[in-house]
């Protein structure tokens, strides 16, 4: 039997997930999955890539905002009003209209990043669309990489922990949807599931960069990561794949526990 095991948002782009046991899906992905943004002094966003000190800082999305959490401290974000200052931030090859959360998050994150930055939100009349390649509807999707959902089935990432003498976490990959149950790598193959009464098309393997070999607890990178992917996930374009990105059909509900049908 497959199942969902994890649910899981970042609900700031390069920081600290978020693990959940129901969530509902909005048209830019998980409910409060990367609104937020880091943006430096140019308003270009900032990641793990170039800052792996970022993966430390813990996040949690609430009714109000945003909770910020790092070095003992925290501090809470209230969601932009829709007066508040806007920002032309770039994200990849976007250009994004987003809403300045505000100098107190800002000198916050400054503080534990070691550069200047300010925090903004995707509001919700954003549309920053899936690349129409791959988009069959016009999707949009928020401050993520490219797509809405990342999905990675838990034995894949077991069967490549036999390749590390130290085994690593589902984190370092960042999934929004674990599935449980099928063998490894057996979502390489998928085209649609059906997720509880959800359905998904499963349009684009994820490929990777440098965030997998960054220790989400500590920041430190572990090349042997890196090497051990380039050696067992390397595609015939030389780059390392693991997990799919997923597109869907409607809103709707998700829970951990929901039966995955793999229907195509």
């Amino acid at each position: 039997m497959l199942a969902l095991s994890e649910l899981n948002i970042y609900p700031v782009k390069s920081l600290g997930g978020q693990s959940l046991l129901q969530s509902t899906l909005d048209r830019f992905g998980l409910e409060g999955d990367r609104r937020w943004l880091v943006v430096d002094s140019d308003d270009q966003f900032l990641s793990q890539r170039e800052l792996p000190q970022m993966a430390t800082l813990q996040t949690q999305h609430d009714a109000n905002g945003l909770v910020l959490r790092g070095d003992g401290e925290q501090i809470g974000v209230a969601t932009p009003v829709a007066d508040a200052q806007q920002r032309q931030v770039r994200v990849w090859g976007d250009s994004v209209v987003a809403l300045d959360a505000g100098p107190d998050a800002a000198q916050w994150l400054s503080q534990r990043l070691g550069r200047d930055c300010r925090l903004v939100y995707m509001p919700d009349t954003c549309r920053r669309a899936v690349d129409p390649d791959y988009a069959r509807q016009g999707e949009t999707v928020s401050f993520a990489d490219g797509f809405p959902l990342l999905l990675i089935g838990s034995a894949s990432l077991e069967a490549f922990n036999r390749h590390l003498q130290a085994p690593i976490s589902m984190n370092r990959f960042r999934p929004n949807l674990v599935v449980s149950g099928a063998e490894p790598y057996a979502e390489d193959s998928w085209r649609r599931l059906r997720i509880g009464v959800m359905e998904f098309d499963l349009v684009k393997p994820c490929s990777r960069c440098v965030m997998p070999a960054i220790d989400q607890s500590s920041g430190r990178k572990q090349p042997e990561v890196l090497k051990a992917l380039a050696q067992h996930r390397r595609g015939a374009d030389r780059k390392t794949y693991f997990g799919q990105n997923l597109l869907y059909r409607q809103s709707g509900s998700l829970a951990v526990g929901d039966a995955v049908t793999v229907l195509e």
